[in-house]
């Protein structure tokens, strides 16, 4: 749930800026365009922590490690599970129909650019996935998948 969120609306440009400030500390900085596709620049708190688990089903998102380390881990169709250690200047492209999930180590900083049809409502909560990760602690993450 987020707990603070700032929002200036649609100018000539056809972008619109947001800032929440979600439940698990991390900041988000927005930048969204009237077909949906947007920019976010992601901070975390002072404390690691697991964003929610989620599926897209026509959005593509590309990720990139600005400072610090995150944890993706994700399952597709094939139902394997598979969870990577990436640290700064890395990047991954997340293809529609792939359930994800993000650990971000704290203060770290990521970017995402979010693409696709119906980008302003293509998102799923993945339980499945959330009960994968959800109790993997900092120390499992490094020690077994880095």
């Amino acid at each position: 749930m987020n707990t603070e969120f700032s929002e200036q609306k649609y100018g000539e440009t056809g972008v619109k800026t947001s800032f929440e400030q979600m439940a698990n500390g991390e900041q988000k900085y927005k930048m969204i365009t009237e077909d949906g596709s947007y920019y976010c620049r992601t901070v975390a708190s002072s404390q690691g922590a697991w964003q929610n688990s989620h599926v897209h089903i026509n959005l593509t998102e590309f990720y990139v490690v600005q400072t610090g380390w995150i944890a993706y881990a994700s399952y597709g169709d094939d139902q394997m599970f598979s969870i990577r250690v990436m640290r700064a200047g890395e990047h991954i492209i997340v293809q529609p129909g792939i359930h994800h999930n993000m650990y971000m180590s704290a203060h770290s900083a990521i970017h995402t650019i979010k693409h696709g049809l119906n980008t302003t409502s293509d998102w799923t909560a993945s339980p499945e996935l959330d009960r994968l990760t959800q109790s993997l602690t900092e120390k499992e993450l490094l020690q077994k998948y880095d």
